[in-house]
């Protein structure tokens, strides 16, 4: 059974879900997932980020040892997840929107014009521990980007995703933007082939309504008070950070989009 058909029933086994208005549970999930706004912040992210594509990609990963100059800047916003025992750093995810300027995967393919015009989010820099939390995590940082997308009243969300990774979004219902295409080398990736995939934000709950999805109940009708993606004021703490001391850890599995 997949990961996210689970993701529901992990997250009940840690706190029974109780009403908070008529049709809405509310679900205690056993770690937060927030917006990075601080040094500390950034630099956990950096840290799980580059312990999970260190083990799979460690020639990329070497350039991720410390924050991207993405991470800085307007219109990104850096999430992690993070223990709510010990808050240790257990996935994390970089969301640009192309309110300021194109989306990263523009860089290599151009999008349809009607998608190129519309307001868009891309994920990238994915990863979450290979610990049997890191599953929820995963489910749980999809649901954080559609949340932000909703409240960034984003149109469009857009991937671009390697095998195997794209698998987890066709289950997600995202669909092909070139599917006569397959998987396309993206110049700004290494040349490695991905397929360049997209979701309609606003007509989602409709149709994982419709296609009985195993995640409209933990995506629609659940209250998770422990995913905040509140943006909180910008600020330049990034003028103040030094190279992390990054060490490869164990048990982190890699995500990446990109």
């Amino acid at each position: 059974m997949s990961s996210f058909a689970n993701a529901s029933s992990f997250a009940a086994s840690f706190l029974p879900a109780q009403s908070s208005e008529p049709s809405l549970t509310v679900e205690r999930l056993p770690f937060t997932i927030r917006a990075v706004h601080s040094e500390s912040d950034l630099l956990k992210a950096v840290r799980i980020r580059h312990s999970a594509y260190m083990r799979h990609v460690p020639g990329l990963a070497e350039s991720l040892s410390e924050p991207e100059a993405m991470d800085h800047e307007n219109g990104v916003v850096v999430m992690l997840a993070e223990s709510r025992l010990d808050g240790s750093p257990l996935g994390t995810m970089r969301v640009q929107t192309n309110a300021y300027r194109p989306l990263t995967l523009e860089r290599s393919v151009s999008l349809p014009e009607d998608l190129a015009n519309s307001s868009l989010a891309e994920a990238t820099r994915l990863g979450v521990t290979a610990d049997r939390v890191g599953r929820m995590v995963k489910t749980a940082l999809f649901k954080a980007f559609f949340m932000y997308c909703q409240q960034q009243n984003i149109e469009w969300m857009v991937i671009a995703g390697r095998s195997p990774i794209d698998r987890m979004y066709d289950r997600l219902l995202f669909a092909d933007v070139y599917p006569e295409m397959g998987y396309i080398p993206l110049a700004h990736a290494g040349n490695m082939p991905h397929r360049i995939m997209s979701f309609e934000v606003g007509t989602a709950r409709q149709r994982w309504e419709e296609a009985g999805h195993s995640l409209f109940d933990f995506v629609f009708m659940t209250n998770h008070p422990d995913i905040d993606v509140t943006v909180p004021a910008r600020q330049d703490f990034h003028h103040t950070i030094a190279a992390p001391a990054v060490r490869r850890e164990e048990g982190v599995e890699e995500l990446m989009l990109q």
